[in-house]
C-alpha cells in the first residue's frame, strides 16, 4: 500500500512539472510573438508593415523581414467597385441595435427573384408571398418585441428627419433598450421615451439638437420630452455635460453658407468667451448665433440678424443682446 501511495505521489509530481513546463513554454512563445508583432528585433522600431502580396511582416525602418508566410484572413475574391463587392460578398449586414432583433433574423426580399437573380415563376409566386407574410409575422413574437420594433422605427424616422449620423442612432437605440430593461417605459408614451433617448444620444455624441427641434419631428410636446429626458437620465445614470455653443457653430455656418474662415473665427470668439465665463447661464444656441453674427461682420461676409436667427431658432432680440455683451466684454470693435 505504501508503494502504491508513493507511485501516486510521483505521478502527481510529474504531472505538476509537465504543467509548469507547458505554461513556461506558452508564456515564452507569447512573449516572442508579442515582441515580433510590436518591435523589430534588429533596430527596435515599431513601424512594421504587413505586405499581403508576399505574406511578409517587414520593418519600415531597416527593411528586415520579421515574419513570413502568415495567413491572409481577408476574402479570397477581389472587387473593383461597390457593386462587385456587394455581389461577391457572402455575409450579411453587421449587427445593429436599431432593429428590434439586432438584424440577426432572416429577411425574404420583396423582389420576386431567386439567389441567382432569375425571376420567380408565376406558379411559385403565391407560395413566396405567403412565406413573406408569415416571415413578417414571426419576426415579432410578443408584445415587448412589437413595442420595441415600433419604438425603434420611430427613432429611425426622427433621426432621418433631423439628418443625424449612424452613431447617434445606435446610441439612441442602446439608451432606449436600457430604459426597457429597467422597466422605465411603464406609464409613459413610447414616442416620448424614444424622443428623450434621441435627445440624450445627440448630447452624448456631441451632435446637439435643441428640444424644439426634436419636438418638431416627434409626436409629443417639448415639455413631455424634457420631463422624460430628465427622468431617464437620472434613472440610467447618464452623465451628460451641458451643451457647448461651439458644437452648434458648424451646423449654423453650413445653414448660412458661410466659409470656413468665419466658422474658425466664431469658434475662437466662443473659446475666449468660455475662458471669461460669459457663456455660463445662457442658452448655447443664442451665444453661438451671436458669435457667428460677429464673425460674419469681421470676415466681410455679413449676414443679417434675421437670417442668423432663422437658422439658429432664436429671436433677433437674443442675438442683439448676446452680440453686444460679447463685443463689450471681449473688446471687439464692430463697424455696422
Amino acid at each position: 500500500m505504501a508503494e502504491i501511495e508513493k507511485l501516486k505521489m510521483l505521478q502527481s509530481e510529474r504531472e505538476a512539472l509537465k504543467k509548469r513546463s507547458r505554461t513556461a513554454v506558452t508564456e515564452q512563445v507569447k512573449k516572442r510573438e508579442e515582441a515580433t508583432e510590436n518591435v523589430c528585433p534588429e533596430c527596435g522600431s515599431r513601424q512594421l508593415v504587413h505586405d499581403y502580396e508576399r505574406a511578409e511582416l517587414v520593418c519600415k525602418s531597416c527593411g528586415l523581414v520579421i515574419d513570413e508566410e502568415f495567413i491572409d484572413r481577408g476574402p479570397e475574391w477581389r472587387a473593383f467597385d461597390h457593386d462587385q463587392r456587394v455581389k461577391r460578398s457572402r455575409v450579411g449586414a453587421p449587427m445593429t441595435f436599431t432593429i428590434h432583433d439586432k438584424g440577426l433574423s432572416t429577411m425574404i426580399d420583396w423582389r420576386n427573384r431567386d439567389s441567382y437573380g432569375r425571376a420567380i415563376s408565376s406558379k411559385n409566386r403565391a407560395q413566396l408571398y405567403r412565406l413573406r407574410k408569415w416571415q413578417r409575422r414571426i419576426r415579432v413574437s410578443n408584445a415587448t418585441e412589437r413595442n420595441l420594433a415600433f419604438a425603434l422605427s420611430e427613432l429611425d424616422r426622427m433621426a432621418s428627419a433631423l439628418g443625424l449620423p449612424r452613431n447617434v442612432r445606435e446610441t439612441a437605440a442602446v439608451i432606449y433598450r436600457d430604459a426597457v430593461d429597467k422597466n422605465l417605459i411603464r406609464g409613459r408614451s413610447i414616442e416620448g421615451v424614444a424622443a428623450a433617448a434621441l435627445y440624450a444620444a445627440c448630447r452624448q455624441c456631441s451632435v446637439p439638437r435643441t428640444l424644439d427641434e426634436i419636438a418638431e419631428v416627434s409626436r409629443v410636446s417639448r415639455k413631455e420630452i424634457g420631463r422624460t429626458y430628465r427622468f431617464i437620465s437620472r434613472e440610467l445614470g447618464l452623465k451628460l455635460l451641458p451643451t457647448s455653443p461651439i458644437d452648434y457653430v458648424p451646423r449654423f455656418c453650413s445653414g448660412l453658407t458661410l466659409k470656413g474662415e468665419v466658422q474658425s473665427r466664431a469658434v475662437e470668439i466662443l473659446r475666449q468667451a468660455g475662458e471669461r465665463e460669459l457663456t455660463s447661464g445662457r442658452g448655447p444656441t443664442g451665444v453661438a448665433a451671436a458669435a457667428i453674427y460677429i464673425s460674419s461682420i469681421l470676415s466681410g461676409e455679413r449676414r443679417t440678424q434675421r437670417e442668423v436667427a432663422e437658422v439658429a431658432g432664436v429671436t433677433e432680440v437674443t442675438i442683439r443682446n448676446r452680440y453686444k455683451e460679447l463685443a463689450e466684454k471681449l473688446d471687439i470693435e464692430i463697424i455696422l
